[in-house]
């Protein structure tokens, strides 16, 4: 029997398909943008001024600045540009960087935003920003950073490295799994989300195995989506707070953190979170939660251990007082001596045990 749940939706608008690129113009005159701003990272520069061409008198030019975990200092630099060109309208591409950075944006103007994702982060569909500043990520949830339309084109993700291809899938898988055991969790959140982890599984592994795999790239950007959307529609845990905590303490890239330290955040709620590790177990074609998403991501040839990129084994500790301040709600109670556990283990990149 269906248990009483309240769900709520979010209101973005979504374009997918191949070459749905082609939209872009007639969706910022649909928000009425006028003098749209560009944002990007400076590897991506050339496909924001790609982007940029293609609107024509619509756009006041690019801003290549986006950074890892949205400095804020990065977001003034943008503020300084929009005020200074009358920015009505911003079109973030690329990942979660650039779209953190337009959601930083919005949230303190309440500009209308377009996201152009060209990985699997997912965070495009959720309210949710992270910012970074003087060496401390923190979060926060408003409507007012959702973007107000979302337009995939799979075209995009046919040359996203194999690498970043998958460790963005696993981090995208992230969002799904937390949304299994949330506390304000439901049957459609948990229906999208176990979804969304099988077709990511699915898809990342053939993307390995043949890169250019239309097919596989369709099924990964609709897996992302689902978990992104997940993740936009409940609240988060362990994982998320340990990884923002990581993150932004160690600048450790975004993405490969969370593909290490997800099989151990899982292990660490196993017992108290049994209907979403069935989920997750199904998702994964029948292997246990943990150690399941720990195989998935060797197989792929992804980092396993924090301390490949750039960790110090000194930090565990900072890492665990940190990760105690302010925890978010979590299925199991969070403990000091096994959360510092826990990062020793992604720190060393070990198995979780079952």
């Amino acid at each position: 029997m269906t248990e009483v749940f309240t769900y709520s939706g979010m209101p973005a608008r979504v374009v997918f398909g191949r070459g749905t690129l082609k939209n872009l113009s007639d969706e910022v005159v649909r928000l009425g943008g006028e003098r749209v701003l560009v944002l990007s990272t400076s590897q991506q520069q050339g496909q924001a001024e790609t982007v940029r061409e293609q609107l024509g008198g619509r756009s006041v030019g690019v801003f290549a600045g986006a950074a890892m975990h949205t400095p804020v200092e990065v977001t003034e630099a943008a503020m300084d540009v929009v005020k200074s060109r009358n920015v009505d309208c911003t079109v973030a591409i690329g990942g979660g960087s650039t779209t953190g950075l337009g959601k930083a944006i919005a949230l303190r103007t309440d500009l209308p935003q377009i996201a152009v994702p060209t990985t699997y982060a997912g965070s495009e569909m959720t309210p949710i920003l992270g910012q970074t500043e003087a060496g401390e990520k923190t979060t926060l949830r408003s409507d007012s950073v959702l973007p107000e339309t979302v337009i995939y084109d799979v075209d995009l993700t046919l040359s996203l490295p194999v690498m970043l291809s998958c460790t963005s899938g696993i981090n995208a898988v992230a969002h799904a799994v937390e949304a299994l055991y949330a506390k304000d969790g439901n049957p459609i959140t948990a229906m999208m989300a176990e979804e969304g982890i099988r077709a990511l599984a699915s898809a990342l592994a053939r993307i390995v195995a043949a890169p250019e795999d239309v097919d596989a790239r369709t099924d990964a950007l609709y897996g992302a989506w689902l978990c992104g959307t997940c993740l936009g529609s409940v609240g988060m845990a362990l994982h998320h707070k340990l990884c923002h905590t990581l993150g932004g303490t160690f600048d450790l890239p975004h993405s490969e953190t969370h593909t290490i330290v997800l099989p151990h955040a899982v292990a660490y709620n196993s017992t108290n979170a049994n209907p979403a590790m069935a989920a997750i177990t199904r998702a994964l074609g029948g292997a246990p939660a943990a150690q399941g998403l720990f195989d998935l991501a060797q197989e792929l040839g992804v980092p396993l251990a924090l301390k490949d990129l750039g960790m110090p084994e000194d930090g565990i500790d900072r890492a665990t007082d940190l990760a105690l301040k302010n925890p978010y709600w979590n299925p199991r109670p969070i403990e000091h001596g096994a959360i510092r556990d826990l990062i020793s283990n992604a720190w060393a990149g070990r198995r979780p045990a079952n």
